[in-house]
């Protein structure tokens, strides 16, 4: 089964996808948009992307990403973060002048930083990516930080581990797949589809046994009190929000969308409150539904 990720061999993301897919063939994207191509061109079965860090936050190109493209978000994954400083075989701490890594990454250790000021951080694309570059060049001034995967993908020898500020640092991915095409990809009950449910047996199929969260997207009117009527679809039902967040919608500026994950799967209370929705927002997209991790 091949799964797309963003980044190198090695990477957290990697790790990740062979947790969730276990004997999975990792299939390395550079770019974001390219996993998503990937899974909506069907060559590639799943894609696991990171979503949200404990410290660093939303992933906000991905965000955007699953209200754009037609995927569906299957499951989620959570996996503890540690950093570990990797560089070349027989490279020492002391000989070291530069530790590279992904920004995130690197802000991720501030601590080590501190107490090994004549280190350099120097930011790079990837994480596993910086340990790849480091053992290719055969560099012996330099380290990557990474996860112990990337040690194992490009032999290379880890000086320090955990080297991470936050021992409670934790990524969550999710495993997305293609959904079939709609007419309308947002779902809007607004725009002449009064009545049509929101989430239809053409993807209830991609719904796995005992899914108990669901993760949507929605745009409220510009009126008053129109958050507020949206957010009470849920509470008159008492059905419990994990999270909400509101991002800038592309192309439209000073528009928003508002994330919301609720803690019920495709059950009548959950349909109900999405129709419910869908009466009073702008549009609504279900992103997914999928066991919580």
């Amino acid at each position: 089964m091949k799964v797309a990720i963003q980044g190198e061999l090695g990477s957290f993301s990697h790790e990740a996808a062979e947790r969730m897919l276990p004997r999975c063939t990792v299939v390395p994207c550079a770019r974001s948009a390219e996993v998503f191509d990937r899974v909506e061109r069907g060559s590639v079965a799943a894609a696991v992307i990171p979503i949200e860090n404990t410290l660093a936050g939303t992933v906000a190109e991905h965000a955007d990403l699953l209200v754009a493209r037609d995927v569906f978000i299957q499951g989620e994954y959570l996996l503890r973060i540690v950093h570990n400083l990797i560089a070349a075989p027989g490279a020492k701490l002391k000989s070291l002048r530069r530790v590279l890594s992904h920004p995130v990454a690197l802000d991720q250790c501030r601590d080590f930083f501190r107490h090994h000021r004549h280190l350099e951080a120097v930011p790079f694309y990837d994480t596993a990516g910086s340990v790849k570059h480091v053992i290719a060049e055969r560099l012996k001034d330099a380290a990557g930080i990474a996860g112990r995967q990337a040690a194992h993908e490009y032999a290379g020898k880890i000086l320090q581990a955990g080297i991470e500020d936050d021992k409670r640092n934790f990524t969550r991915f999710f495993l997305i797949r293609k959904r079939e095409a709609r007419k309308n990809p947002h779902f809007s009950q607004n725009r002449g589809e009064v009545g049509h449910p929101i989430v239809d047996d053409r993807y209830r199929r991609l719904i796995p046994r005992g899914a108990n969260k669901t993760s949507i997207a929605f745009q409220v009117k510009n009126l008053p009190g129109a958050l507020f009527k949206s957010l009470s679809v849920f509470a008159l039902r008492d059905i419990s929000l994990s999270k909400i967040e509101s991002r800038p919608m592309r192309g439209r500026p000073w528009e928003y969308v508002f994330y919301v994950d609720f803690l019920r799967g495709d059950d009548e209370p959950a349909r109900n409150a999405l129709r419910h929705l869908g009466e009073v927002a702008e549009f609504v997209k279900v992103l997914g539904i999928y066991r919580a991790a």
